[in-house]
């Protein structure tokens, strides 16, 4: 088989809260500190917890950053989506999957390149903790990709350290678990024929690695945000955390006093009542949510609205904006976010189409919302 260079696609099926996202950013800034662009892609159903969700990376030394419909690897860690997964697979593409989840091979198609890596027994050798062994799965798969990719040890190590910097002993058992996953494909893989494979170039020069929510963040920092309320849902949890992140960097005194007011409140209806009340006083506000938040915060968005109080509202979308059967099929979200409270009311909508934009509109929507006396959305 041909082994194609710097140009290649993955998908990555895992379970939500599994400890997979810091995974899936160390392989890609590993890819990334390579010299190699680089971009990836969560997918994620409305989940309430812990359910499958995908993550894809794109690599390409054109700068490319769309999803492709193959992947030339898929890593299947996730009992209940395992046979669909392939699905994602490209012809002559390979299927490595956990053999730790009981699945009957027969199903596999015949013309797939499979791996099977008892992943769980692996976790064995990093630490005896039940819970610990859960997260752990996920850095040894990083170990089997980035050995597979020919990426140096010591590249990976410094994206590890960078990952948890402060956390020395979590940064030792991560190094230990990704040792454990390069170490197995040296003794047990050596012969393997890798379709893909990242080699040093210098074309990311000058540039940084970053994502919507952590440069929207930024954007509501640098636009004058001071006050932000919010309750957790994926996937804009991270947006909330990454601003009161750089708030407290940028937004804090000498004297350690903090020019900014972060809650995370005990449901939607009360963070966005605590916009609006910050909003009345004079505080540019906002809130980070997903489609099912935006449901529930629909009637103090039209009180917003008759009131003429500013607020931000930014709707990391996933599928549909309620909950139940409906979220898994539709995209209302536009519609929800432009007419939110009772029909008889119109809201501007901000439609960020790349991290660049989502750090532009963070300060757009805040000076919108404020010459025009209203909420506004941003939906990314």
């Amino acid at each position: 088989m041909s082994t194609r260079i710097n140009d290649f696609s993955m998908t990555i099926a895992t379970v939500n809260g599994s400890g997979s996202q810091s995974a899936n950013n160390i392989l890609m800034r590993s890819i990334f500190r390579m010299g190699v662009p680089v971009s990836g892609k969560n997918m994620f159903p409305s989940n309430i917890a812990g359910l499958p969700t995908w993550f894809s990376i794109r690599t390409s030394e054109q700068g490319y950053v769309g999803r492709r419909l193959k992947s030339d690897i898929v890593i299947a860690m996730n009992k209940e989506t395992l046979l669909q997964d392939f699905e994602h697979l490209a012809t002559g593409g390979l299927f490595i999957f956990n053999e730790s989840i009981k699945v009957d091979r027969s199903e596999f198609p015949k013309e797939a390149r499979c791996i099977g890596i008892d992943f769980n027994s692996l976790a064995k050798e990093v630490t005896d903790s039940l819970q610990l062994k859960k997260l752990l799965v996920n850095m040894i798969y990083v170990g089997v990709i980035t050995e597979a990719l020919a990426i140096p040890d010591d590249v990976v190590a410094g994206v590890i350290e960078h990952q948890f910097k402060g956390k020395e002993s979590v940064y030792d058992i991560n190094k230990k678990a990704v040792q454990v996953g390069r170490a197995y494909v040296k003794e047990n893989l050596a012969n393997e024929s890798w379709a893909v494979k990242v080699e040093k170039r210098d074309l990311t020069d000058n540039k940084i690695l970053i994502d919507g929510n952590t440069s929207g963040a930024l954007g509501l920092v640098y636009g004058g945000c001071s006050f932000a309320a919010w309750y957790p849902i994926t996937p804009s949890s991270s947006l909330a955390e990454a601003f009161e992140k750089y708030c407290n960097k940028f937004r804090t005194l000498p004297s350690g006093e903090k020019n900014f007011s972060m809650v995370q409140s005990e449901d939607e209806l009360s963070a966005i009542t605590m916009v609006a009340g910050a909003g009345w006083a004079g505080s540019r506000a906002m809130t980070a949510t997903s489609g099912p938040g935006v449901s529930l915060m629909a009637e103090t968005i039209g009180l917003m609205y008759f009131a003429e109080i500013p607020g931000l509202i930014w709707d990391v979308q996933r599928m549909g904006p309620s909950t139940g059967l409906p979220t898994r099929t539709s995209q209302g979200d536009i519609l929800s976010a432009a007419r939110c409270s009772h029909g008889d009311t119109r809201h501007p909508i901000l439609f960020p189409a790349t991290p660049k934009e989502c750090f532009e509109f963070g300060r757009i929507g805040l000076d919108l919302s404020e010459s025009a006396q209203t909420p506004v959305f941003v939906l990314s």
